[in-house]
């Protein structure tokens, strides 16, 4: 993969392990940037604006998982890869890091090797060139192009923020999105609607393709599964 013009954020509180992954990433030929906090990660990402986030999720002022929701309520950030870095092995942290918006997470201590196959993994994924390609999961597909929906060979009629709501869940499944992230992609940051809207537009989705395809991630955000 070519990792020109790529930037990469690493927001961890240990200097040794800033080196590590910013040298392995380096040699990669990613653009890398670094922080020792949450608060530094937040300030960094306005300035360098990276593709991907590295998160520690045990930092100083803010932690990974607080800096991740901030980040993921500001459109800007909607498309920004995110991986959190844990030392907590529990199965209970690394669903929570998922559904605070993160894609992909890694324990401590860090393979560096992995790391750079799991990030480069992630770009493949979601490449930006690729935002509106067809989706094709299971037997379901979405154009965007011909603002088309099938499944199972049948065409479903969305509305057009139906449609913009599965199309985005969609276009990464098991990632939980989150309702504030949802309200200002599809609706807009200057346009005031309420989490019921949310909800209704879900509701009609999965009537109308008759699956219960996205699931209800409890007092957090919504995530697609087939």
């Amino acid at each position: 993969m070519d990792a020109r013009g790529k930037k990469i954020l690493i927001a961890d509180d240990e200097p040794d392990i800033l080196e590590i992954i910013s040298y392995n990433l380096k040699i990669e030929g990613y653009e890398v940037a670094t922080a020792k906090d949450g608060d530094e990660a937040i300030h960094k990402a306005r300035q360098f604006k990276p593709d991907l986030i590295i998160l520690d999720v045990m930092m100083p002022h803010k932690n990974g998982m607080e800096v991740c929701r901030i980040l993921r309520s500001q459109p800007a950030y909607h498309d920004t890869l995110i991986i959190f870095l844990t030392a907590l092995s529990d199965e209970l942290s690394h669903v929570r890091g998922l559904e605070y918006g993160a894609d992909d997470y890694l324990s401590k201590p860090v393979s560096p090797k992995v790391l750079v196959t799991k990030v480069n993994s992630l770009f493949r994924r979601y490449s930006k060139e690729k935002e509106n390609q067809v989706l094709e999961i299971g037997d379901l597909r979405v154009d965007p192009e011909q603002f088309l929906v099938q499944y199972q060979g049948q065409n479903i009629s969305l509305a057009k923020k139906e449609f913009e709501l599965l199309y985005l869940l969609a276009s990464r499944p098991g990632r939980v999105f989150l309702r504030n992230e949802i309200l200002n992609q599809i609706w807009g940051a200057d346009v005031i609607v309420g989490d019921r809207t949310i909800d209704v537009h879900i509701r009609k989705i999965r009537q109308k393709l008759g699956i219960d395809c996205i699931t209800t991630v409890k007092g957090v955000g919504y995530k697609f599964e087939l």
